[in-house]
């Protein structure tokens, strides 16, 4: 039986430069979830490695002081 968890080493934090996170924050908010059209504009990046540090962003995986992604990031959602 093959299990679909994923494995602590897999999720480990990705790390990614400036120049990529502000990259896959624009496109993202262009096209939304499309992971291989925005990995096409990430130069050595894979769809999957995008879609990872997409949700480890969004589940609060930047929120140390020394990771800044939060802060450089737009916001997710605005609620008034």
């Amino acid at each position: 039986m093959v299990s679909n968890k994923a494995s602590s080493v897999e999720w480990e934090f990705i790390k990614m430069t400036e120049q990529e996170e502000d990259m896959i924050c624009r496109m993202h908010k262009l096209v939304g979830d499309k992971w291989d059209l925005i990995a096409g504009r990430v130069p050595g990046r894979s769809a999957r490695e995008i879609e990872r540090f997409w949700l480890m962003r969004i589940n609060g995986g930047g929120k140390n002081k020394e990771d800044k992604i939060i802060d450089r990031a737009p916001p997710l959602h605005v609620f008034d």
